[in-house]
């Protein structure tokens, strides 16, 4: 699959999850909400960003999954670059992760709809 591809692909199931929004991100590409919350956007270059705090975020860059975002590199910000398939499949899961810290922040969901249902490889 090409970049284009893998961000539809992302973009398509993350979008389906209940109370997720999709609008132009200022920066460009498209950025995902839940409410007034955003969850993180997509870039047409293949760059996945996400808002944690910084101890999530060092969490995740000590267990591989993210880099310190590309231009606020002190920030909570971090980034996946999107390159294959594999990528794709972590960005789903950083995007749930952030999905599901949204609804339990904001107590908007039952359980059920805080853990959206994975799709099988075949779908």
């Amino acid at each position: 699959m090409n970049t284009a591809d893998l961000l539809h692909r992302i973009g398509a199931e993350v979008s389906a999850w209940p109370g997720v929004g999709v609008r132009s991100h200022r920066f460009g590409g498209s950025e995902f909400s839940v409410g007034r919350r955003e969850l993180g956007h997509l870039h047409a270059n293949g760059l996945a960003d996400m808002p944690f705090t910084k101890r999530v975020r060092d969490e995740l860059i000590a267990q591989g999954r993210i880099v310190r975002h590309h231009v606020l590199p002190d920030s909570g910000w971090g980034t996946r670059f999107i390159r294959d398939e594999a990528d794709a499949d972590a960005v789903v899961e950083l995007f749930r992760m952030q999905y599901q810290r949204a609804l339990e922040a904001d107590g908007a969901a039952s359980q059920d709809e805080a853990e959206p249902a994975r799709r099988s490889p075949e779908s």
